[in-house]
């Protein structure tokens, strides 16, 4: 087990403050990837997967349906994917996944975070090198043989396979994720969930005192309707 399972062991899961956020948050990116690839879920492997993660999450079909039609409607104002850089307080880096229909207003809004905490808004390139982007995939170990599907994934470039909470964890590059995605539904494996991290090449460890102050931004930042995910080096 190396970095992959340090940083989701030790990483604070962070939930949305209600389950109508937490929609928002995957209607936005199902309407998004089926901009970009196509409504049908057979074809948008990306699709497919968000599709999986809205079921895990509870989501109503009607709502899955309702952002499928957003998506294929002409008329409709489209969110756009934004990546914002910068640095909390203590050269913490920050990375901010946002999706926006309005770019001025998210803009605004992240800033204006960064300099109540003392921090700053970086420009494009400044922080991003200093994680690496991966993708993940969630499923259940029963009637499996983990050592041979291990085996069998890295041909297919995987980084690491194991386990959390009788659950198992593949994590690997990001540009692998359709492959591995259409090699473990071949096996019929039963996908529970998969996302996309990015995780620090290293991390910051600071006292008590600055790591709240830096916690108070992270949280403030997510708080944000425009923000889906935030990353940061802290320790």
């Amino acid at each position: 087990m190396g970095r992959a399972f340090e940083f989701r062991k030790s990483r604070k899961i962070k939930r949305w403050s209600s389950m109508a956020k937490t929609f928002t948050k995957i209607v936005k990116e199902i309407t998004i990837c089926a901009k970009e690839g196509g409504v049908d879920p057979k074809t948008n492997s990306k699709l497919r997967a968000l599709i999986q993660n809205a079921k895990s999450a509870n989501m109503p079909k009607e709502n899955i349906k309702r952002a499928l039609k957003k998506a294929n409607d002409s008329n409709t104002i489209g969110y756009k994917k934004i990546l914002f850089e910068g640095y909390a307080p203590h050269g913490i880096a920050i990375l901010i996944e946002t999706a926006t229909d309005n770019n001025n207003r998210t803009v605004a809004n992240i800033r204006s975070y960064f300099n109540k905490f003392g921090g700053s808004l970086g420009i494009s390139g400044s922080v991003e090198y200093l994680f690496e982007h991966k993708c993940n995939f969630k499923f259940n170990p029963k009637g499996l043989d983990l050592e041979e599907l291990e085996l069998e994934l890295i041909d297919y470039g995987i980084d690491e396979l194991f386990t959390v909470d009788d659950e198992v964890y593949v994590y690997a590059p990001f540009d692998n994720f359709g492959l591995i995605q259409h090699k473990l539904e071949s096996k019929s494996i039963n996908i529970l969930s998969s996302e996309f991290e990015r995780i620090p090449t290293n991390t910051l460890e600071l006292d008590k005192l600055n790591k709240e102050e830096v916690n108070k931004l992270i949280n403030l930042i997510e708080e944000d309707n425009d923000v889906l995910n935030v990353f940061s080096n802290l320790k």
